[in-house]
């Protein structure tokens, strides 16, 4: 059944809301590209293949990072996809540094841009001390704010440095460019003193911003929440409290609430049937364990640093806690 959004709204302009040509572009693209395998089977079994593997998010795998980062139905799905696949590293309480979560975002993107993933990690780290440790769910969260809403991100950079600066914010350029080209500006910890900037004037201009893009921006109400608890704030100060803002993550729809990180019960299940398939052996869950990999034999993952990791409980709330100081 069609949704009353799509009556309300005419074709072209519902088309371009949801991105329908940028679908049948890249579908058409791979059609061509592997016409001789598909004529296999029939173009109207490839189509129907395609867009099935666009609604169940895994369309993005293993994609070039201008596919992803296309659309914010793509960007959703690859941040679903990340947690799924390397949601043991959090149950495991492994802490990884900037470097080695970019390994892990390039097992899915190959040529995933080591920039974001640097600027997901100063959010936690709030500062350029990319050889730090951390969990699973502050690098996931800050990564989700980094990663969804990079545009929004650049252009809330630019307005905080010229608060700081003393010019006037209403004559910031809003980029509308991929997240890859950026001006050339001073990041605001080059130049942003400890008390940050007013959170009422801030709030007046990201107000501004929201009502003037073009590209996915948080909901400004949650945006005006997170400012009005607080007098100052500086840059990554903002980041943090957005990434760790629940409402926020819930509007996106991507990951699933802090408390539930860890749980994926259909995946675990997948899992036990894979590795049932491929060591032969019959697992058998003990009563209780819900579904938990855990409990099978222990095997080293691909991806796991060969070198000591420190632990930490499993159980915590994925508090930036968590995460090893950059003073230590």
């Amino acid at each position: 059944m069609l949704s009353p959004e799509r009556l309300s709204l005419p074709g072209p302009e519902y088309l371009a809301q949801r991105h329908v040509l940028t679908y049948m572009e890249d579908a058409v693209s791979q059609l061509l590209e592997n016409r001789e395998d598909i004529s296999q089977y029939g173009i109207a079994r490839f189509f129907t293949e395609y867009f099935n593997s666009v609604r169940q998010g895994t369309h993005i795998l293993f994609r070039e990072f201008s596919f992803i980062q296309a659309t914010p139905h793509n960007r959703a799905s690859f941040l679903r996809t990340f947690w799924r696949c390397f949601r043991a590293v959090g149950k495991n309480g492994d802490l990884l540094t900037a470097k080695e979560y970019h390994c892990l975002l390039q097992l899915l993107c190959p040529d995933f841009p080591m920039e974001l993933t640097q600027k997901a990690a100063r959010i936690v780290l709030m500062d350029d001390a990319m050889d730090c440790l951390m969990s699973f769910s502050d690098f996931l969260f800050a990564f989700q704010i980094q990663f969804y809403y990079s545009e929004f991100l650049d252009s809330v950079a630019a307005i905080y440095q010229d608060l700081l600066t003393g010019k006037n914010p209403n004559t910031v350029i809003v980029p509308t460019s991929s997240s890859g080209q950026h001006r050339s500006r001073l990041a605001p910890s080059e130049c942003s003193p400890l008390d940050g900037v007013e959170a009422s004037l801030f709030y007046h201009c990201l107000e501004s911003l929201c009502d003037r893009s073009k590209y996915s921006c948080p909901p400004s109400a949650l945006v005006k929440e997170v400012l009005s608890s607080v007098q100052r704030l500086t840059f990554y100060g903002f980041l943090m409290a957005l990434a760790k803002h629940h409402g926020i993550n819930r509007a996106l729809g991507a990951l699933p609430d802090k408390g539930d990180l860890l749980l994926d019960p259909p995946m675990d299940q997948e899992l036990e049937k894979l590795l049932s398939q491929v060591s032969g052996l019959s697992i058998s869950t003990p009563a209780g364990s819900s579904g938990d990999i855990a409990n099978l034999p222990t095997r080293r993952s691909p991806w796991k640093p060969l070198h000591h990791r420190q632990k930490v409980n499993i159980e915590s709330d994925g508090s930036t806690d968590e995460t090893e100081s950059s003073e230590n």
